[in-house]
């Protein structure tokens, strides 16, 4: 059985070649042209690569080489076909996600080859095998949904993760974090004994976080490279089966949890939910306010949540620390209270929360901007008023009234 050392050492070696290749790909994608131009709706302000999910595909191959080649994952490898069915299905969305960045596949393409990947996972068995309800009860998934649950699954995490990658390093550092909160939670079911081996969960989500820690330095502020849909879509499947084949997998019949931890363990599926909060929301207020405006889910706009900071104010590495920020406390929420036993377990989350918050709607540069949108207003209003002011004086005088002239002398009577 794999130590915790042993992930470390796998997520380390996908940062360590993430990192190294990254700059290969940024060199090659300008040669050939595959970069992104300035406009309208994106931030950057120059030409700039965007196929960088080709280097973390190389960062994911080879931690996953590196793990087949350590004795301590045999387990997980060893007649077992999920590892050969995640690389095949990375392999189709990477590609997906590649011909879109280098030619634009229409959305109904890229739904069905997300479809497609989706399915090459039901095929090797890299499903979930439970789903649980809070507060009801855990359903046996039969043959009839597993197919259908994955590629939803699949379709979710892939389009989150696409529509948050919108400022330096955003989706990067989130996936980051959110990648090794879940590594974390797994572990520890995996120490409670509730976990159902093998399980490759773990391994992918170390990987995950390696390959994002290994991109980050190139793609934060200013970005050198962009990740593009083959990254986006390339991250969005790892975590998508990351999170099924632990939370889908968690054994339901364990008695392992102390009441205190309860909660913690009700729905390990509906953890992810909320690791990934921020991308999961982003997702859920870009469908509504598409659909009020009666867009496509695909049509691209500036509301994001990313846009929408940096429309209070904040800069863009500003708006990026506080999204992480927040996936960072989210994560605590999800991980702190099975790390301690204390009754006050949240209290520190929810200060962090406070703070946070305070800080994003009350920094000077967010009070410096709605100032300087009150003087704006008020410089409007009062020439307004100055100019309704002159057209009614003007207005006051009667129509057809002659200019005054000078009186005449009159006549006098030796005249």
């Amino acid at each position: 059985m794999p130590e915790t050392l042993d992930y470390l050492i796998i997520g380390a070696v996908a940062a360590l070649v993430t990192f190294a290749a990254t700059p290969v790909v940024a060199r090659f994608a300008t040669r050939v042209g595959w970069i992104v131009l300035p406009d309208d709706r994106r931030v950057h302000t120059r030409p700039t690569p965007h196929v960088g999910g080709i280097a973390m595909f190389v960062g994911f191959a080879a931690a996953l080489l590196a793990a087949w080649q350590l004795d301590r994952f045999s387990l997980v490898f060893d007649n077992n076909s999920e590892p050969l069915g995640v690389l095949l299905a990375a392999i189709v969305i990477f590609a997906t996600g590649l011909i879109d960045d280098i030619r634009d596949l229409s959305p109904p393409a890229k739904v069905t080859l997300t479809a497609f990947a989706g399915l090459v996972l039901v095929w090797f068995g890299v499903t979930m095998f439970y789903f649980r309800v809070p507060f009801l009860d855990v359903f046996v998934l039969s043959d009839d949904w597993i197919p259908i649950i994955t590629i939803l699954w699949l379709l979710v995490m892939t389009q989150a993760i696409n529509l948050i990658d919108g400022l330096d390093g955003l989706a990067a550092g989130i996936v980051a974090i959110a990648a090794f909160a879940f590594f974390l939670y797994s572990r520890r079911l995996d120490d409670l004994g509730s976990l159902i081996q093998p399980n490759i969960g773990p391994l992918i989500a170390i990987i995950a976080c390696g390959v994002c820690v290994g991109f980050l330095p190139h793609n934060f502020n200013p970005a050198k490279i962009f990740m593009g849909d083959s990254g986006a879509f390339f991250l969005g499947l790892l975590m998508a089966v990351s999170t099924s084949v632990v939370g889908g997998r968690a054994d339901p019949d364990s008695t392992a949890y102390t009441p205190g931890q309860t909660y913690f363990f009700l729905a390990p599926l509906f953890i992810p939910l909320f690791i990934l909060g921020v991308p999961i929301l982003d997702t859920l207020f870009a469908i509504a306010r598409r659909a009020a405006k009666r867009q496509g889910v695909a049509t691209a706009d500036k509301g994001h949540l990313h846009h929408r900071l940096m429309n209070l104010g904040h800069g863009q590495r500003r708006s990026v620390l506080i999204l992480w920020l927040w996936t960072t406390i989210l994560s605590g929420f999800v991980l702190y209270p099975i790390f301690t036993r204390a009754r006050t377990a949240l209290i520190p989350i929810g200060t962090a929360a406070i703070a946070l918050s305070l800080f994003t709607v009350l920094h000077p540069e967010v009070r410096r901007r709605r100032q300087e949108a009150r003087d704006a207003t008020d410089q409007d209003t009062s020439q307004d008023a100055g100019t309704n002011h002159s057209e009614n004086e003007t207005n006051d005088q009667p129509q057809g009234s002659l200019e005054p002239t000078e009186e005449l002398p009159r006549p006098t009577a030796g005249d």
